[in-house]
């Protein structure tokens, strides 16, 4: 079985993918990349809004909104994303 040298040209990367990835895992033995540090600090449990208290927060997002402050600030100091805020 003869392989064309495109095919062997495939197959040599597959090999060096191969050869990254074993490389890797010896970096890191648990396999995973680490995870980048959580929005929320360590000792702070995270909650859910429902209810008269999410329409209340809803609103004040609102209003910030209108008098003028930035998306990236209000949404760093609810911790939530400005996506969120834009949606509203």
């Amino acid at each position: 079985m003869a392989l064309s040298k495109h095919q062997v040209s495939q197959l040599q990367k597959i090999v060096e993918t191969v050869q990254a990835i074993l490389a890797e895992e010896k970096r890191n033995p648990q396999g995973r990349k680490p995870k980048a540090a959580s929005r929320l600090s360590a000792g702070e449990p995270h909650s859910r809004r429902s209810g008269k208290e999410l329409l209340a927060f809803r609103k004040a997002l609102r209003a910030e909104r209108k008098s003028g402050v930035p998306v990236a600030e209000i949404a760093k100091r609810h911790k939530v994303s400005k996506s969120y805020i834009y949606q509203l």
